[in-house]
């Protein structure tokens, strides 16, 4: 039978839940659990897919083709198990779906209430994620409840899980909740109160913490732990210190030391061996141990919010510990970069070009492809940022001076990046490859496979097949690709199915490493092997460094 821990937060948002639930899940599979993560976010759309980065970070997507929270980045980096639709879910859809029952006439006639149709409807949709009943059912499901304790929005879930503990029984279920303890720099204490009337606020309606997660800026005192537990009625033991460190990685064995996987184990009656953290610790030894510096410049539209390049950080990190350096980023946002400034990107030993939607900013990240190209700067374009290196070649190179994507200019005279319906042959009429009109105007989503060419920089990456996943809508132009080619332009891989480009490159006589590519592989990435396109880049970074005699060497 499948257990179940609800993850939930109070005080403030942002306070790690994610983190927290993807800690706990990588303890658990250390003692040889089989894990899973679910996901619940109270707000009213069906998915995150069109909020703004600036509101709620990346979109991460499974290989499924689910557009999901940025948690459930998280959770594939910290356990084996791999996410899927059914691992994220939101109140849009728990709504959407018994109002679809309610016109069917599932319910028979019967008045539809949040209690008990939208509980029930939000169990049904928690089973499912951990695969209950099914030959995928896991040991233990770690639900995360978004939101605070006291939102509107997240009562029906608090409602939902409350009544699943019920169900289920005592030791078939925990609940570990999430408090922000503040330091007062005026009072020179931490306070505890916020923490108490959190855990208050929960027991009112009806749940009962097995744990307290206290963050705080540093370790909490035992006095004030002692203090926590008396109030909110959770043993000593189980209010847990957790306080900002300088690497998320350092947070499985911070919670495994003060004993969370064990009370766990203990409260949903597993009994397993104790948890293996030793590849943890390497990867703490690997971060904290680099033994050179290398400067990425990160040319894009959110960097004022760094969440919305979340999974992009982290796989410049994982390939930074594969190449036992550190990766410095620096965000530089598009709409500053001008031909006349351009060159303040010289300091930088790789150039990158991350995806995104809009206008906005983008003759600044042509700019930066084109100084990249020109000055033999490693540049890697992932999604929006090899569209942009293909309409700068195109303009620069190819001799089609006015080329641009229909994103941007609806009426281009060289849509060198359109829409598939927009794909227009020689006479005037839209054709496109293999006829597959069908797909114009959505969106490309989740893991694809593409033939990679012989004798290229794809082919020593990837071999002879690339699968990445995908979150686009705009595509190289077909029509253009020979042009491209002849002005020497190498398009080093395709879809199986739709012959759609999914990488370009320069050859590397031209340029020692300038790759663009259509997907998003940092979805892909892990602290255990990084991903082999960005342990690549990274390594050429590297080079470029070394070439110019410049090495940024880690006292």
């Amino acid at each position: 039978m499948t257990k179940f821990v609800f993850v939930t937060g109070g005080v403030v948002s942002s306070l790690g839940k994610g983190i927290a639930s993807a800690s706990l899940a990588a303890l658990l599979e250390s003692r040889g659990l089989k894990v899973t993560l679910i996901k619940l976010d109270p707000y009213l759309n069906v998915d995150p897919g069109t909020m703004s980065p600036f509101q709620h970070g990346e979109v991460f997507v499974t290989d499924d083709g689910a557009e999901t929270d940025l948690d459930l980045g998280h959770y594939e980096r910290f356990v084996e198990a791999r996410m899927r639709k059914a691992n994220n879910f939101t109140t849009g859809q728990i709504y959407k779906s018994v109002l679809e029952k309610e016109r069917r006439g599932d319910y028979l006639g019967k008045t539809v209430q949040v209690i008990p149709h939208v509980t029930n409807e939000i169990q049904e949709f928690i089973k499912r994620g951990a695969g209950c009943d099914t030959p995928q059912a896991v040991d233990v499901a770690i639900v995360e409840i978004g939101g605070t304790v006291g939102d509107i929005e997240s009562l029906p879930f608090l409602e939902a899980v409350r009544q699943m503990s019920l169900r289920l029984g005592a030791n078939n279920t925990a609940f570990v909740h999430l408090s922000y303890v503040p330091w007062i720099a005026a009072a020179g204490e931490l306070k505890t109160k916020p923490t108490q009337h959190t855990a208050k606020q929960l027991r009112e309606i009806g749940i009962q913490a097995d744990v307290l997660l206290c963050r705080a800026d540093r370790p909490i005192p035992s006095e004030e732990r002692e203090k926590i537990s008396l109030f909110s009625n959770v043993p000593e033991w189980g209010v847990i210190s957790m306080w900002d460190v300088d690497t998320i990685y350092k947070v499985p064995r911070m919670l495994h030391e003060q004993g969370l996987d064990g009370l766990i184990c203990d409260k949903l009656r597993l009994n397993t061996p104790p948890a293996n953290l030793k590849r943890w610790d390497n990867l703490v030894y690997e971060t904290e141990h680099p033994k050179i510096e290398v400067n990425i410049a990160m040319v894009g539209k959110y960097v004022d919010l760094f969440d919305s390049y979340k999974s992009l950080n982290e796989a410049l990190r994982h390939a930074g510990m594969k190449n036992h350096a550190k990766v410095v980023v620096d965000y530089i946002d598009s709409e500053t970069i001008t031909p006349e400034n351009v060159s303040r990107l010289a300091k930088f030993d790789g150039i990158l070009v991350p995806g995104g939607f809009g206008k906005r900013g983008i003759e600044g990240k042509i700019c930066a492809a084109r100084f990249a190209r020109e000055n033999k700067v490693p540049y890697l374009g992932i999604c929006l940022g090899m569209q942009v290196a293909t309409i700068e070649f195109a303009r620069h190179v190819a001799g089609l001076k006015d080329a641009n994507s229909t994103e941007f200019e609806p009426d281009s005279p060289n849509p060198v990046i359109a829409l598939i319906t927009e794909w227009k042959d020689e006479d005037g009429t839209i054709k496109t490859r293999n006829e597959q009109s069908d797909l114009g105007g959505t969106m490309r989503l989740g893991a694809q496979s593409s033939d990679v060419t012989q004798d290229t920089l794809a082919h020593k990456i990837y071999g002879d097949v690339v699968t990445e996943r995908h979150r686009h809508r705009y595509e190289a132009n077909v029509h253009y690709l020979d042009k491209l080619r002849e002005a020497g332009l190498v398009i080093s891989a395709l879809t199986q199915r739709e012959h759609l480009t999914e990488i370009i490159e320069l050859p590397q006589n031209v340029h020692p490493w300038f790759m663009g590519v259509q997907f998003h592989p940092e979805f892909k990435s892990t602290p255990w092997d990084g991903h082999p396109l960005f342990n690549a880049y990274v390594k050429a970074a590297l080079d470029h460094q070394a070439a110019g005699k410049v090495l940024k060497v880690v006292a």
